[in-house]
């Protein structure tokens, strides 16, 4: 009772704070709006810089520290963007870029991951499978199409700890959550506006539900098979080398516990569609900012889904699952930091040609003007690798002409580029997308060695940037 009290409490500290302001929130948008980024020369990037290399670096030179100030870490880079900002662009406009970033990116970020991590951390698969390859490629398939129906975050949570459990013998392991991460954190949410926050965005913006269904299956069914493929045969190998070794975990039936979460993930999922079909109008304007009834309505529903599957799932359902607030907490506090020291790095990249970054962004238009796909595949992508893959999504959407209905017809390639670059190319680092730093602060925190920032980076450079080149002459010529 007393462990259920302070897990309460801890919730509470959280979430409760965060529920007011939620309330009010409306779908994203650019603090660029407050601060143009022909303002801004390439040395404010520097905090977002910092930012980067502290979760690069910090668990890898000073871990114990790294994992008890890494909150105070972040805000100090924070700090080190917002006071000069404030002294040179003045507190209003410090303020109302302050405001749109975390209101209105960051917190519906943030609430959108918990409504799906805390569900999902109810569900309950018992049972031992044994992970031999052929398993476990069985269950990377399932993870991936469950990432477009309940998000990578959703499917991440819900798959990572059967398949850790079921290779918890493997003398070799940290491949098969590295390749999880790939496919079921990135990869596999790229059919669907519910798969990954970029794809949503677009769809905010008027992009078809079935667009990216129907226009990036061919490039997600070939980086999907390609990267399962190599997968299987290291799987395979290490498979072989180990040879037959003792399962601590006793042989049981499979079975699931916890089905109320899936309901409620379910309402999460039709919170979404409807905030993008219902559209009663605006509530109230502040600031300039138009609430809209739907917007509001979709937030309270996340609020309400996470306080019902805290109240209506079993306490020791949860114990079971290794559940914890850890995961969150770490994504949340490094994610604030992040969103806060991009906030000039958003603002250059849409100044496009007039900002800093404007040598990057003109290699997007061929010389006779028309665009270059794979340019914009690889820009979004790189940046997404670093920047979170949602507001880098919106940059290049934006810089392609803002114009969905025009994209999903004249500019269907480009915007297949766009979204399969933002998509696919979250994987490359730990930063690309949240379930990424949610699987290894999972699989680290359950024992498996998980490589640090660059050992990781080195995978995906040996994995992933082979097939993205390949997908690139494919698809995007």
């Amino acid at each position: 009772m007393a462990h259920t009290r302070r897990a309460k409490s801890r919730v509470a500290r959280l979430f409760l704070p965060l529920s007011f302001g939620l309330l009010f929130i409306t779908s994203p948008a650019f603090a660029a709006e407050a601060l143009h980024g022909r303002d801004f020369s390439i040395v404010w990037a520097l905090p977002f810089i910092g930012m980067l290399l502290s979760i690069a670096l910090g668990p890898l030179l000073a871990p114990h520290f790294w994992e008890h100030h890494q909150g105070k870490i972040a805000t100090l880079w924070g700090l080190l963007l917002v006071v000069p900002l404030v002294m040179s662009a003045g507190v209003a406009s410090t303020s109302i870029a302050f405001i749109h970033t975390m209101g209105l990116d960051y917190v519906p970020f943030i609430l959108l991951l918990m409504a799906l991590f805390v569900p999902a951390g109810g569900i309950v698969i018992r049972g031992n499978i044994h992970g031999s390859p052929l398993t476990n490629s069985f269950l990377l398939v399932i993870g991936m199409v469950l990432a477009s129906f309940i998000g990578t975050t959703g499917a991440s949570m819900v798959m990572i700890r059967p398949i850790m459990r079921a290779n918890d013998n493997r003398r070799h392991n940290v491949h098969v959550v590295i390749f999880f991460i790939f496919l079921v954190s990135n990869i596999g949410g790229s059919l669907t506006p519910l798969g990954d926050p970029p794809l949503f965005l677009g769809f905010l913006k008027g992009v078809d539900f079935f667009w990216t269904t129907t226009h990036i299956f061919p490039e997600t069914l070939f980086v999907g098979g390609v990267v399962l493929a190599l997968f299987y045969a290291l799987d395979l190998y290490f498979y072989r080398k180990e040879g037959v070794t003792r399962d601590p975990t006793p042989d049981s039936p499979i079975s699931v516990s916890g089905f109320i979460n899936m309901i409620l993930i379910g309402i999460v999922i039709a919170a979404v569609l409807m905030s993008a079909i219902w559209k009663p109008g605006t509530f109230f304007t502040l600031m300039g900012i138009a609430f809209e009834g739907q917007d509001l309505l979709r937030n309270l529903l996340m609020i309400l889904v996470v306080i019902a599957s805290l109240l209506l799932t079993r306490v020791d359902n949860r114990a079971e699952n290794g559940f914890s607030w850890g995961p969150m907490t770490e994504v949340a506090k490094l994610f604030a930091g992040i969103f806060v020291t991009m906030i000039p790095v958003l603002a250059m990249l849409k100044a496009g040609t007039e900002g800093a970054f404007a040598p990057l962004v003109s290699l997007v238009t061929n010389l006779d003007g028309t665009p270059n796909p794979a340019v914009y595949f690889w820009l979004t992508g790189g940046l997404s690798s670093f920047l979170d893959n949602a507001p880098t999504y919106l940059v290049f959407f934006e810089l392609a002409g803002g114009n969905a209905q025009h994209l999903m017809m004249e500019g269907a390639l480009t915007l297949a580029a766009i979204s399969a670059g933002a998509v696919f190319m979250g994987a490359n680092t730990y930063i690309g997308n949240a379930p990424n730093f949610m699987v290894y602060a999972i699989a680290r925190s359950s024992g498996v060695k998980m490589p640090g920032f660059f050992g990781y980076m080195l995978w995906s450079g040996a994995v992933l940037l082979p097939t993205f080149v390949l997908t690139s002459l494919i698809f995007f010529r």
